[in-house]
């Protein structure tokens, strides 16, 4: 909707400048042509929305043919009746230009949208790629590969439990990234390599979970998490030499689902480096996903204990599993 208020907006701009005799005029044109687009833009809006899923459920070309009908039939009404209001005295003529106009806005809106449908169509399948991009870094694997072989011999029960959640991370990493998948499947992969983490870092290591009534059906991209986390022990824990507290937070409002993970800030330009190429690749991966719905946010804060801290903030549309 915004993009189609936008685009509909700035071709009546550019209308009206070529209509005006001068800049003085270009303003005050625009107002007098904006009285006859905005009500038949929000009207037809309004429509759309209405009967959106029977749109749907029609081939492509019938529906696109449908939303051109739509804007020609408005424009008559909407003519016909300023002209009953006596706002305009156009003959047959001025009726026919307006439902020309109608249908080329909103033909030029849909090969718009067809256009970039088609440019972001190889998108969705190299989110796929772009999840794997974002994959646990090898010296991890080598790194956890030695810590259970340090537990063969003295805890063999725990190696074993870890060599099996290094499997099952790495079956997750491999796996289709096309499709969103439950809230609760990403927490579990959370966990699952934030317990490897633990097996090298030990004491150093602390995760606290906040989770504020979130549905169980809430999905969300796959390896939304785990690239943030990665950066918060490498980044975060690894370089501080000290024990850190990595906290991690879900909650509902409203038709949101807010996520939150903090962990402490040891600075430098290689961890703004590293933070900035998992961003980049999440921020990439939502806009696949969510378009405009979603949004991230980064900051640095100071906590109350004088320390500093790295804050991410997720927002995404609330949207459960489908049936």
């Amino acid at each position: 909707m915004l993009r189609i208020l936008l685009g509909v907006n700035l071709t009546a701009l550019a209308a009206a400048l070529v209509q005006s005799r001068g800049i003085g005029e270009w303003m005050d044109r625009y107002i007098e042509m904006a009285a006859w687009v905005q009500p038949l833009l929000l009207i037809n809006l309004a429509l759309l929305g209405l009967f959106a899923r029977a749109v749907r459920l029609l081939p492509a070309r019938w529906g696109q043919s449908a939303v051109v009908l739509l804007a020609v039939l408005s424009a008559l009404l909407q003519f016909d009746f300023w002209r009953f209001m006596g706002l305009e005295d156009g003959g047959w003529q001025s009726c026919a230009r307006a439902a020309m106009l109608a249908a080329l806005a909103a033909g030029g809106m849909l090969s718009y949208f067809e256009m970039r449908a088609r440019m972001f169509s190889p998108a969705l399948a190299e989110a796929r790629v772009q999840a794997l991009t974002a994959r646990i870094r090898p010296h991890f694997l080598f790194n956890s590969l030695n810590a259970v072989l340090s537990l063969i011999r003295s805890e063999p029960g725990r190696a074993e439990a870890a060599l099996e959640e290094l499997a099952d991370l790495f079956r997750a990493l491999m796996r289709d990234h096309r499709d969103l998948l439950p809230l609760a499947d990403e927490i579990a992969l959370c966990r699952q390599y934030l317990d490897l983490e633990k097996l090298r870092l030990g004491d150093r290591l602390n995760v606290e979970w906040e989770v504020e009534a979130v549905p169980a059906d809430v999905v969300v991209p796959p390896l939304m998490l785990q690239p943030l986390l990665e950066n918060a022990v490498y980044h975060g824990i690894e370089p501080s030499g000290e024990p850190g507290t990595i906290r991690i937070g879900f909650a509902r409002k409203g038709g949101e689902l807010h996520v939150w993970l903090v962990n402490p800030c040891a600075g430098g330009a290689e961890t703004a480096k590293g933070n900035r190429m998992a961003l980049s690749n999440i921020r990439e991966r939502l806009a696949l996903y969510y378009d405009l719905e979603a949004r991230l946010e980064t900051r640095e804060e100071t906590l109350p204990d004088g320390s500093r801290a790295y804050r991410v903030f997720i927002v995404l549309p609330c949207r459960g599993s489908p049936p």
